[in-house]
């Protein structure tokens, strides 16, 4: 069975790192990946959209509705065409400056609430040997999504 390049399964892998850029975004690439899963009802244990506050403070940046991305990805576009759609629909016209500063910020933030900071810490600590290289919301979610398809830490 031949899979469409817009199809992502994510029963089966991971998707994208959130460290993985397209047009200067991090995280485009992962989102896109999750909509795509999301419209064939294949995300697995991964959310989408309003339950995830990842994919949250993209579209907050951006000013892009979840439910118009959704839609604009299940019409099958190309990663290329998906970025020009997104920068098309921004709210505001986003400067590269302005992609990369929000990207940077983003790559390096502890997580995205003080709950969330407490239980990467706590689960960090919990791994044997404990991992005090995890202090990123991006590192943890790279290790998870390694761990969570066999890899060993």
């Amino acid at each position: 069975m031949k899979l469409s390049i817009n199809t992502t399964d994510l029963n089966q892998h991971a998707p994208r790192s959130p460290r993985v850029r397209l047009g200067g975004f991090v995280h485009l690439p992962r989102l896109i990946d999750k909509a795509r899963a999301s419209k064939d009802g294949q995300l697995g244990v991964y959310i989408y959209g309003p339950e995830s506050l990842l994919d949250m403070t993209f579209f907050e940046f951006t000013g892009i509705d979840p439910e118009a991305f959704l839609e604009y990805v299940a019409r099958g576009e190309g990663d290329f065409a998906i970025l020009q759609w997104v920068l098309s629909k921004s709210q505001t016209p986003l400067l590269p400056h302005q992609i990369e500063s929000w990207s940077r910020w983003l790559e390096n933030l502890p997580g995205l609430s003080l709950e969330a900071r407490a239980w990467f810490a706590e689960f960090a600590s919990s791994q044997t040997p404990p991992r005090s290289d995890i202090s990123t919301l991006f590192e943890y979610l790279d290790l998870d999504d390694y761990l969570r398809f066999g890899g060993k830490a």
